[in-house]
């Protein structure tokens, strides 16, 4: 929890550090997000915008890349640094990267596994409907599911970076120097939020599944 909360604090303030100063192209990250799908060849992706802040991301199922408000608006090198890795999902997308497509199929069943881990434990202790050892399997099989999603998702994210980095350069849409490590510092933190939820996820399920390996009761 440390890590994670340490993690998303970081990202807090690596980008408002450099969501500040404009960048020389003027562009804004709307406006480099459609370059990009455009140069990719992408004219079927959405480009959505909503209120909520750092809630940035690319909806495969439908389509669509949602840029918060702040992102879509601003010229600064986090605003297009973070709408050029959505546009990594969307380019990942159509060259059908297979970390992304494993991540896709694993979505419904990590769904479960969330709604396990927060659920059972509460009608255990209040219904005692289901045998501790029974629960205890239970809990290590979802945290087992969500951390598998979690590791799936460390490339997909890291790729997108990298494309993010790659093509906000070859389009010449950031500066070179000050602006492109601005963008890397922003991706960078990001990256270890993911790097955070799989660390947490692990020690989750080894916490359930060690002691019912080795015999020993917990309570």
């Amino acid at each position: 929890m440390a890590l994670s909360l340490l993690a998303a604090a970081r990202v807090k303030s690596v980008y408002h550090r450099y969501n500040r100063v404009p960048v020389l192209s003027g562009l804004t990250g709307g406006e480099a997000a459609e370059l990009i799908l455009r140069h990719a060849g992408i004219r079927d992706v959405e480009i959505a915008v909503h209120d909520q802040m750092l809630g940035d991301h690319y909806d495969p199922i439908h389509k669509r890349l949602v840029l918060s408000s702040e992102n879509y608006h601003s010229s600064t090198p986090a605003a297009l640094g973070v709408a050029a890795h959505e546009c990594g999902h969307a380019i990942q997308h159509q060259l059908a990267y297979k970390p992304l497509q494993w991540r896709m199929a694993a979505v419904g069943i990590t769904t479960y596994a969330n709604q396990v881990v927060l659920w059972l434990p509460l009608l255990g202790v209040f219904t005692g409907l289901i045998q501790p050892m029974v629960a205890a399997w239970i809990l290590a099989v979802a945290w087992g599911v969500i951390m598998l999603f979690n590791l799936v998702t460390l490339p997909v994210e890291f790729d997108a970076s990298r494309r993010a980095k790659l093509v906000l350069r070859n389009l010449n849409l950031i500066a070179p120097g000050s602006e492109a490590v601005a963008v890397s510092k922003v991706l960078n933190a990001a990256a270890w939020t993911y790097v955070a939820a799989f660390v947490t996820s692990l020690a989750y399920f080894l916490w359930h599944l060690l002691p019912l390996l080795s015999g020993r009761d917990r309570d």
